[in-house]
């Protein structure tokens, strides 16, 4: 949706089409490693989020793509996860969630290995002591569907594809992993104001362009991508998504990345976390 937004917005202003073709699967893997093997020449733009280079590269044996293939275009916007529960575990706070998995485990879905839902099952574990059983679907509508279902107990899961479910009452919102509540959902606190601050975690959504670009073309890019994310339409579009605009480009989005990574890194090591 964002690349979408942003797509719109450019093939007016830079005066070329812009076509958003979707390549799915391996936690981001096939489509990254799609534009590594592109021209680089600007005209292949990889738009998705941080795990793929902050997660994947601790817990894929083999990519075929490294890190260094890209260089940041721009780090867009951020958000948080919304850690929900199904009513019948009767979860209210995010307390009860974790008090209940010190003696029992308790199952999350996430959108998939290597997924910030299935980071966030380990991190919840590394932090608190809970016993979690991971549950991996393909994609963040069918690990929606599973709590729904009752197929597991909760989620971390993205907090747009949650909260309809929050306001009819088939979804218990225990907390948001942001460092601030939700636009979305402002009654429901974050992680740190209900004790766990340990459990903080944010998404990056991010451009990508071949390491090879040349600078006067990434230039060309980053102020039309700003000026983009800047129209009032757009900006609505994130707040919409429950997204908070970012903007960094050049050494402070690498700078961002680099420490993501680094931090990933060390809970992927203290808990085993892999793709099995």
């Amino acid at each position: 949706m964002i690349a979408r937004s942003v797509a719109d917005v450019l093939q007016q202003s830079l005066k070329q089409p812009f076509l958003v073709e979707n390549k799915a699967g391996a936690a981001g893997n096939i489509g990254t490693a799609e534009v590594a093997r592109s021209p680089a020449d600007g005209h292949t733009i990889l738009i998705g989020i941080d795990t793929t280079f902050t997660v994947n590269p601790h817990i894929y044996k083999s990519l075929s793509f490294k890190p260094d293939d890209f260089k940041p275009l721009m780090v867009m916007a951020s958000s948080g996860l919304l850690v929900g529960a199904h009513p019948a575990t009767g979860f209210k706070k995010l307390g009860d969630m974790v008090k209940a998995g010190k003696t029992t485990a308790v199952t999350f879905s996430s959108a998939g290995a290597g997924s910030p839902g299935h980071l966030a099952a380990e991190l919840f574990h590394e932090a608190t002591g809970m016993q979690i059983t991971h549950v991996p679907y393909r994609g963040n509508t069918p690990a929606v569907t599973a709590i729904l279902a009752g197929e597991v107990n909760g989620g971390v899961l993205a907090t747009p594809g949650m909260l309809p479910h929050v306001k009819a009452g088939k979804i218990n919102a225990l907390a948001v992993t942001s460092r601030q509540r939700s636009t979305l959902a402002p009654e429901v606190p974050t992680v740190a104001e209900a004790g766990h601050q340990g459990l903080e975690q944010e998404v990056l959504y991010i451009a990508m362009l071949p390491a090879a670009t040349p600078e006067p073309v990434v230039q060309i890019l980053q102020r039309a991508f700003a000026e983009t994310l800047a129209r009032p339409e757009v900006k609505k579009r994130l707040e919409g998504l429950d997204l908070f605009y970012e903007g960094l480009t050049g050494a402070a989005a690498r700078k961002r990345l680099d420490e993501l990574s680094r931090h990933y890194g060390r809970i992927i090591q203290a808990t085993g976390m892999k793709v099995d």
